[in-house]
């Protein structure tokens, strides 16, 4: 049965809606600032966050909350060598995150399922541009939210050829359950940067989505791409004839989020997701997505 707006606890709705009028980048400015800074009772923040939100260390690269000089160095934090093994073969797509799946499915004409009853365009979440968003029209795609207690770097779902990275600016409403099930269009209307990659099964585009509080969204390969000043669509290409070869390996850190939000990943048709997979499933780096492999 779906769940109407009515159904929905009151504070969450009350919550989503307050955010309209919220100064969102004046307070995730604040937020990047804060977590930088190199105080005192940092690691005492760190016990406390990991407790709270059940923060498993022994999993992290650095297991001692002391070793962390700020807030966001922890929040940053590298997993330890082994513990997300690669599930299926070389050519198997796996999870770029540890998360929890949101919404997983194919593309319907062009339109992607945001939440019931409310859904979004690939043409506006890649940011107009009509020739790209036709490649994933009738595709595939999974969107993964990552809580404030999870891991928070992005890896390659397969291995790809870096063609493109769009920077979108946009609004940062939060992204947990019960804004997405209220804001419209939300994906769509959110800062963004979404990356294209070519794979051996085609076209793919890794959209990293910001929210309130993510005070930076970064890849491997430029750095911080947000916060930017920029209020206009920005477009970098990557050309191996002018020296900008980027070729990730399935498994590969691609990004990370300073603070947490979601990636919504896109394939062409004929990449099909397992439909094991569900709605509110629990999900980890390197776990399979696709049929077999």
């Amino acid at each position: 049965m779906a769940t109407t707006s009515s159904a929905r606890p009151l504070k969450s709705r009350l919550w989503a809606w307050t955010q309209l009028f919220l100064p969102h980048h004046l307070i995730s400015g604040l937020v990047f600032r804060v977590t930088r800074w190199r105080a005192p009772w940092t690691t005492w923040l760190v016990r406390r966050f990991a407790r709270t939100f059940g923060v498993d260390l022994n999993e992290a690269a650095e297991t001692d909350p002391a070793a962390y000089p700020t807030f966001n160095a922890f929040f940053t934090r590298a997993l330890a060598e082994g513990v997300r093994p690669l599930e299926g073969d070389e050519g198997t797509w796996i999870s770029p995150v540890d998360g929890r799946i949101s919404q997983i499915g194919h593309v319907q004409s062009g339109n992607l399922l945001q939440a019931k009853g409310r859904d979004y365009t690939v043409l506006e979440l890649l940011g107009g541009d009509e020739e790209l968003a036709a490649q994933f029209a009738d595709g595939s795609f999974a969107t993964l939210y990552l809580s404030p207690g999870d891991y928070h770097r992005v890896h390659m779902p397969v291995t790809g050829q870096l063609r493109e990275m769009v920077h979108v600016p946009g609004r940062l409403f939060s992204v947990n359950t019960g804004t997405v099930a209220e804001v419209p269009r939300l994906f769509a209307r959110n800062e963004r940067v979404v990356c294209l990659f070519d794979t051996a099964d085609g076209p793919m585009a890794m959209v990293l989505v910001g929210a309130i509080n993510v005070s930076a969204i970064e890849t491997v390969w430029a750095g911080l791409v947000t916060p930017s000043p920029q209020r206009q669509i920005g477009r970098w290409r990557y050309a191996e004839e002018q020296g900008l070869s980027i070729r990730l390996e399935r498994g590969a850190e691609m990004g990370r989020f300073n603070m947490g939000s979601t990636v919504i990943l896109l394939t062409r048709p004929g990449v099909d997701f397992d439909p094991a997979w569900q709605p509110e499933m629990p999900v980890r780096v390197g776990q399979r997505l696709q049929v077999g492999g």
